[in-house]
């Protein structure tokens, strides 16, 4: 790890026009909000206090970060596509289901691609958006290929060419893993969609999907992240109607860009029973005052859609944030809340991303919840805390088998109780 980090610091030179930095020593010193002082100034030391900060902090983030999400009053229709009694060789049912907005059928809708464990009843149930299409997760042939634009993430042209989804790229996600058959082994359903069913991951991207449907005056008011949080919610809110699924143990997940997106729509959305944020870094988990990494500057320059025109004032003086991402953490409480990072993913501040949430404690506290029992950062592939959890793995930025034991684990012990 230190040959890692003197590697990184040889690099912290101009990157995306700002200084990099990946030396701690070299942190200039910030200091936190107190995540106790409600937005009114006033001390919090109550559950009570803190439930009525919420809607005020809640309010900060959208002003000044997220935008605020509009009220969409266009009638949702659910229509189950196909379902498939024998699925993951006989052990789960599978179901496909599109949601559609009278009033945006230009959109096309979100494909939902749910897996069901058959020897649970009502089981608690995953709930995430994936970067590579719902087929790129499975190698089952009938699920259909997205026809929404798509990042070349996997840089083959038998895959993804010309921003469109080839049959090469089935069952070949290189982003993340979503482990289905190990899911469902666990006695907990999935249920996921791509991102790229609401709005294209570009900054023009909003022109075709829901912000440009929608017509807004000033897109940069809103966000694509805002989008992408709006989407799991609409998820969530067919799995209200699936009397297979318990979708009061729904579990937000996401990996970096879209464990930001699962951050936000699990703050606002309170029918989400926990979060879990795999290496979701700037603008997610890791706190924005660091120097260290990404930054907020790096990242308005480098995909100035993901967040709103308001937050792009605070590039060169961060300080001036009214929040921290810790509050975001807290704006979860008293739901679990489960923060991974990666070894060799230094650009998205594991450090920093333990702090977020080691620096949300007092909310969990008030609520009577344990904290992470540890002051500083743990070892590489340590896991820490209980109902708070925490850990630093070795290897890439990417969502894997061991990210995933950990968070099966942890639904086990803390959500299903």
């Amino acid at each position: 790890m230190k040959k890692l980090i003197c590697i990184l610091s040889l690099i912290s030179q101009s990157m995306f026009g700002q200084t990099v930095n990946y030396d701690e020593a070299k942190m200039p010193p910030y200091t936190l909000p107190d995540i106790l002082t409600g937005v009114n100034g006033k001390k919090i030391t109550t559950i009570q206090g803190w439930e009525a900060n919420r809607p005020a902090l809640l309010n900060l983030f959208a002003e000044n970060m997220y935008g605020h999400t509009p009220a969409i009053s266009s009638k949702k229709k659910f229509k189950v596509l196909d379902v498939n009694t024998n699925a993951l060789d006989g052990k789960a049912i599978r179901k496909q289901i599109l949601i559609t907005f009278d009033d945006y059928p230009q959109l096309g809708g979100i494909s939902v691609l749910l897996y069901i464990p058959k020897h649970v009843k009502k089981p608690a149930v995953f709930v995430g958006l994936n970067f590579e299409g719902n087929h790129s997760l499975t190698d089952e042939p009938d699920i259909p290929i997205t026809q929404n634009w798509m990042i070349d993430f996997q840089k083959d042209p038998n895959r993804v060419k010309d921003n469109l989804a080839l049959e090469g790229s089935r069952g070949k996600a290189v982003v993340e893993t979503w482990p289905a058959e190990k899911i469902i082994d666990k006695g907990f359903a999935m249920a996921t969609a791509y991102y790229g069913d609401v709005e294209p991951d570009y900054p023009e991207g909003w022109k075709k999907g829901l912000r440009g449907a929608m017509g807004l005056k000033d897109v940069t008011q809103w966000s694509a992240m805002g989008v992408w949080a709006w989407e799991l919610s609409r998820i969530l809110d067919y799995l209200d109607t699936d009397a297979d699924v318990n979708s009061k143990q729904a579990i937000a997940i996401g990996h970096s860009r879209l464990g930001k997106a699962a951050f936000w729509a699990t703050a606002q959305d309170k029918r989400f029973a926990a979060f879990i944020s795999n290496e979701s870094g700037e603008g997610g988990a890791a706190l924005a005052r660091r120097w260290y990494g990404e930054t907020v500057e790096i990242i308005n320059t480098n995909f100035p859609h993901w967040f709103s025109g308001q937050y792009k004032t605070f590039n060169k003086n961060v300080n001036a944030l009214p929040f921290d991402q810790h509050q975001l953490v807290g704006l979860i409480a008293p739901r679990p809340v489960y923060i991974a990072s990666a070894e060799e993913d230094q650009w998205a501040d594991p450090n920093g991303e333990f702090l977020s949430l080691k620096n949300a404690e007092p909310v969990y506290a008030l609520y009577g919840k344990k904290g992470l029992s540890v002051a500083v950062q743990p070892p590489v592939n340590h896991p820490v805390g209980d109902y708070i959890r925490y850990h630093y793995r070795s290897g890439k930025h990417n969502m894997n088998s061991y990210d995933w034991e950990q968070y099966l684990k942890f639904a086990e012990e803390v959500i299903k109780k």
